[in-house]
């Protein structure tokens, strides 16, 4: 190999030094706000003066905290369930169709990752205020479905064209339908891009929050908005306990996936 890391010598510490301190930088403020919001003090006070549970039990027994919890829920659930299935149809027509227009096609698809999120978003309000979509459960299952997707379809993707062809082709001519050969050979063969479609869409759904605020309304408010709205009022070390509370959401998916993927290399 023309790098083996294990023989650069002493510059091979100086690249894990440098590993570490980005790691530490990247760190450090998500562990400091898990920090706060186990502090006693009312105001965002590092280091806490004593460690109480009591922020994570005035928002457990917040009625609209916990309705903004649940709504994030509901809607990253359902966003997560849309993205996979039509993910997976988009991806098949992406990696095996040969039609014109395809790479533009896949281009449009993955427009919402490059495109300014202020600038999908007030597209959206725009769009949906038209529809009489704004403030409603399907109007957010819609918008996050827009920025959700290109992840699901990058994911699905990927697997798919790692997957041999042939052996689905060999369960058709064995009698099995073309559906039943994709529902019984290549999603099986293809479950770690689909879930890392699934981990992906959720995670991007449960953290938006840039469009959330165009498509919120006093009756619905997902979590990320009302983090924001609060932040506005005040700076409760409640707010502390939300943000490490999606933290560890977001690092318990992750988590699973990869124990998942090992459990499969296995």
């Amino acid at each position: 190999m023309l790098l083996d890391f294990s023989r650069l010598g002493w510059l091979r510490w100086l690249l894990v030094a440098i590993g570490v301190l980005v790691g530490l930088f990247l760190l450090l403020p998500i562990l400091l706000i898990v920090a706060l919001s186990f502090g006693s003090s009312q105001w965002l006070q590092f280091p806490p003066p004593s460690w109480t549970l009591k922020w994570y039990r005035a928002l457990f027994s917040d009625p609209d905290w916990l309705a903004s919890l649940l709504t994030s829920f509901e809607i990253a659930v359902v966003v997560t369930v849309l993205s996979v299935v039509i993910g997976f149809m988009a991806s098949l027509a992406l990696t095996r169709g040969r039609f014109p227009g395809r790479e533009l096609l896949r281009a449009l698809f993955l427009t919402p990752m490059v495109m300014p999120v202020v600038v999908m978003a007030v597209s959206l309000y725009a769009f949906f205020l038209r529809l009489h979509l704004n403030g409603t459960f399907i109007g957010f299952v819609m918008a996050h479905l827009v920025v959700a997707l290109p992840f699901a379809i990058i994911s699905i993707s990927n697997a798919l064209l790692h997957f041999d062809v042939a052996i689905e082709n060999a369960a058709i001519l064995c009698g099995a339908t073309p559906l039943e050969a994709r529902l019984r050979v290549t999603i099986p063969a293809i479950r770690l891009g689909l879930l890392g479609a699934a981990i992906f869409s959720f995670l991007a759904s449960w953290d938006e929050v840039v469009i959330a605020i165009f498509m919120a309304s006093p009756d619905l408010q997902t979590l990320p908005v009302r983090i924001y709205t609060t932040l506005r009022q005040d700076l409760s070390p409640v707010i502390a306990a939300v943000s490490a509370l999606l933290v560890g959401c977001s690092a318990l998916l992750l988590l699973l996936a990869t124990l998942l993927r090992k459990e499969t290399s296995a």
